[in-house]
């Protein structure tokens, strides 16, 4: 059967604020808790670190401060001997121009940026957003437009101003909620009619620690505690959104690259279902707009009682049947497995020995993708949106700066075609393909710039030392022939 998708088919690529963007001390933006990153590698993990005016330092190597300990006007600084990449990214700020006509040249019709929560409210406590960041992301939406690019905003993508972080332990407040809704409320009413895809929340299933949820103990219960209140923000946001812009879709982003049973003995079977159901927790309360039946089961391997030991309020049922998600968005990188015995929720799993590896351990797997659009749509009846799906790898440029990045192709030739397989064999119906990234820009799970994914070459290293000029890498040039034919040139 063709590889050629349906006419309205979005096409495009994924970015994150704090991996991208920079300008982190410039527009009025405030300290956001992925500032605190630093840089890393496989052997020596990146960690947050910031140290306190008193002296104490926070980072995973040290004990996290209660939220109770932390005075309301603390104020972290750097620490000197480290980098912290997210300061200046690959400088989005300043190259947004020349990026989004790399885009269009090949042939985007979609876009996926999020928006920095703290360069809208900078601690996010004030009254009025700041002027400066609406406008930044005014001008962006202006060159969108200009190409006839759509906008795909992440609302908050695994951060929150460093204040709210400090100040009330993050998600396990429900204070967050309201500045959360908040903040969306100012998006909707400043950019509303020039956006139709929204996005509450990326890889929501992925949220622990001071980044993602702002919590200083990642606790089973605050994990859990934290996530309902994403849930509730989430839906309190959703209902609002389709209240001031009738016309738009929201959905939520879920890591969702599947894992298989280590073998068929029965055990491995049962505990990879179990394995599963983990990742399936938030996406079946949000997209059902209820807690799953076996959401205690779950809570119980974390420590936790039951949902009787999260603190809800009595409207948040109500509130997440009537705020549950248009569609469900993914990221999709690779395959691993699980057998009885692994730790519950063991993320990544364990390697399948069946399939090749990227330079950081990720098995490739192409029919895995179709396996996992099959699954999301099975379950739960909702259009699905591919926003995350690409390959770490290190690029080696000649003396030109080209990269001849065949391995890339070779990755997106086989996943696309099982992405059509599922839309065109398996009738999944998909909105849209957003490839991370578009441009190369700073890996979250480690801080490199060493791991790239872009279709653009940039020239910068793992410090943060280089030109910032931007080249086409081979896979450019193929990816817009790709685009061009909608999806058809995969059968070449």
């Amino acid at each position: 059967m063709t590889k050629e998708l349906p006419t309205n088919f979005l096409w495009g690529g994924a970015t994150a604020d704090f991996q991208y963007e920079g300008g982190y001390d410039e527009g009025g933006r405030g300290p956001s808790t992925h500032d605190y990153e630093t840089n890393g590698s496989p052997e020596h993990p990146r960690h947050h670190t910031m140290k306190m005016p008193d002296g104490r330092i926070i980072n995973p190597k040290s004990s996290f401060l209660d939220a109770e300990d932390v005075p309301e006007d603390a104020k972290p600084v750097w620490l000197e001997d480290h980098y912290y990449p997210s300061h200046q990214a690959v400088d989005f700020y300043h190259h947004y121009k020349e990026d989004i006509k790399l885009m269009a040249g090949m042939g985007f019709n979609v876009y996926r940026f999020s928006i920095a929560w703290s360069r809208i409210f900078p601690n996010g406590e004030e009254t009025e957003p700041n002027k400066e960041g609406l406008k930044f992301y005014d001008n962006v939406l202006s060159e969108l437009e200009k190409y006839h690019i759509q906008p795909l905003i992440t609302i908050c993508h695994d951060e929150m101003p460093v204040h709210l972080a400090l100040k009330y332990d993050g998600w396990n407040s429900r204070k967050v909620i309201d500045f959360y809704v908040k903040y969306a409320k100012t998006l909707f009413e400043h950019f509303g009619n020039r956006c139709k895809y929204w996005l509450t929340f990326n890889e929501i299933n992925a949220v622990r620690g001071f980044g993602p949820s702002g919590v200083h103990k990642a606790t089973g219960l605050s994990r859990y505690q934290a996530a309902h209140n994403m849930f509730v923000a989430s839906a309190k946001t959703v209902s609002l959104g389709h209240k001031l812009m009738p016309h738009s879709q929201f959905g939520t982003m879920y890591a969702l690259s599947t894992c298989y049973p280590a073998t068929c003995k029965p055990e491995d079977v049962f505990h990879n279902q179990a394995e599963l159901r983990e990742n399936w927790y938030f996406v079946d309360t949000m997209g059902r707009g209820y807690y799953p039946r076996y959401a205690d089961e779950i809570l119980q391997h974390h420590g936790v009682k039951g949902l009787s030991e999260i603190k809800m309020d009595p409207s948040d049922k109500q509130t997440l049947k009537e705020g549950q998600l248009d569609f469900i968005a993914f990221s999709y990188y690779r395959s691993n497995t699980s057998k009885a015995g692994d730790a519950w929720f063991n993320v990544g799993g364990s390697a399948n020995p069946y399939l090749e590896k990227t330079p950081w351990g990720w098995g490739l797997d192409p029919l895995g993708l179709r396996y996992t659009m099959n699954m999301i749509y099975d379950r739960i009846q909702k259009p699905i949106f591919i926003v995350e799906n690409g390959m770490g790898a290190i690029d080696k440029p000649d003396d030109k700066g080209y990269v001849k990045d065949d391995y890339r192709i070779d990755y997106l030739q086989k996943h696309l075609s099982a992405m059509a397989d599922a839309i065109n064999i398996d009738k999944v119906p998909c909105i849209g393909y957003t490839m991370w990234a578009p441009i190369d820009l700073i890996s979250l799970s480690t801080g490199e710039m060493k791991k790239r994914y872009g279709f653009v070459y940039v020239d910068m290293d793992d410090l943060g030392h280089g030109s910032l000029k931007r080249i086409p890498k081979k896979s450019y040039g193929w990816m817009k022939h790709i685009i061009e034919t909608n999806g058809k040139a995969l059968d070449e």
